[in-house]
């Protein structure tokens, strides 16, 4: 099968795959999975893909909490791409067209997914999540109804950051945001400032963004109404009750997974306000209920996201979220290996790294 010929980009004959081994081993090797199609599908000639932290904690522990990787497993879900064959039954797109994939199907019989909370189903299949294979290889098949079509004026770069923005701007709709609220985001990773574009697109007044890294908070400071924090030098508490003459923010995204940042939400949260766990902690963190009971906390909690990349997708094709500033490396796929073992050191500067099959 050839792809079509799409802004340049004729799809990669490469026929191989990033696959993950084992813990601590990758290897570029033969794709060890072949597709069929089915009537509702398409088949997706990947474009560009990018490096989660999930992707890179996978490769170095192993697994996730009960994800345990038993076998290889093809890495990535961060994905944009090209349709290169659709399914009898595909009415919404057409071979050519630009798109960008939601990694997670969920059972549509499935009690969650009949409640709107596809994203909870237990029985979820989520690209590169154990036993399911990831999309770093040269195709991929795919259900229609989870693949979006990209605006021309939105990239292949911009469309692989969907799937982490979407994580982002869910969290700004569990948080009720309204125009004109403070918000502290925890954390100034991929996760944190994709939540910042998004609470600066719900017309936040000002956002405090704390890390231990200048290099990502001097990013963070060029987004919007960021004041940066680090965390190592400066009292987040203090700069938060200076800012709002000691009331303290109306939402807090604790997106960094760290317990001690997470324990501290409360602190800054003013009485009646919102904190929203986006990071995942990798241990259990300390909860003073007392403390969000004096305050009348609503506590909201992110899983992934749900029926959000649409309007990703619209926000990103108008303006209203720009997320070129994030996007700080591209590796070629013959590159992927040397990609991960950088990503594993967490590097200084870095915050959304990506592999481009059409980069050379």
């Amino acid at each position: 099968m050839t792809s079509q010929s799409v802004a340049g980009w004729k799809g990669s004959d490469d026929p191989r795959a990033l696959v993950l081994e084992a813990k601590g081993t990758l290897s570029l090797r033969p794709c060890p999975v072949d597709e069929t199609l089915g009537p509702n599908d398409v088949r997706i000639a990947n474009h560009t893909v990018g490096i989660c932290g999930s992707d890179v904690h996978y490769y170095t522990h192993g697994a996730i909490g009960q994800f345990v990787v038993n076998e290889p497993m093809i890495l990535g879900h961060e994905a944009s791409g090209v349709v290169v064959e659709c399914g009898k039954d595909v009415r919404n797109l057409a071979v050519g067209d630009r798109v960008c994939m939601e990694p997670g199907i969920p059972n549509a019989a499935s009690k969650a997914a009949q409640l709107g909370l596809y994203n909870l189903d237990p029985e979820v299949r989520f690209w590169a999540t154990p036993p399911v294979h990831g999309v770093l290889r040269s195709h991929v098949v795919h259900p229609a109804a989870y693949t979006f079509k990209l605006p021309d004026q939105v990239s292949f770069a911009a469309g692989a950051i969907v799937e982490p923005l979407a994580v982002g701007v869910y969290a700004v709709a569990k948080a009720r945001a309204i125009a004109g609220n403070v918000a502290v985001v925890l954390g100034a990773g991929p996760i944190g400032m994709v939540t910042v574009l998004a609470a600066k697109a719900a017309g936040c007044s000002k956002i405090y963004v704390t890390d231990i890294d200048d290099s990502k908070l001097d990013v963070a400071a060029q987004l919007g109404p960021v004041e940066p924090i680090n965390i190592l030098n400066d009292s987040l508490k203090d700069a938060v009750m200076r800012g709002t003459e000691g009331w303290g923010a109306d939402v807090v995204y604790e997106c960094s997974g760290v317990a001690s940042a997470a324990a501290g939400a409360i602190d800054v949260l003013r009485p009646g306000g919102t904190i929203v766990f986006v990071g995942i902690p990798l241990e259990p963190i300390p909860y003073d209920i007392s403390k969000a009971q004096i305050k009348e906390a609503r506590i909201e909690h992110v899983f992934r996201y749900a029926h959000i990349f649409p309007n990703c997708v619209n926000m990103l094709a108008s303006g209203a979220i720009d997320v070129s500033p994030l996007i700080t490396k591209t590796f070629s796929f013959e590159q992927s290996v040397e990609a991960f073992e950088l990503a594993s050191n967490a590097p200084t500067g870095q915050i959304k790294m990506q592999i481009s099959f059409e980069a050379r």
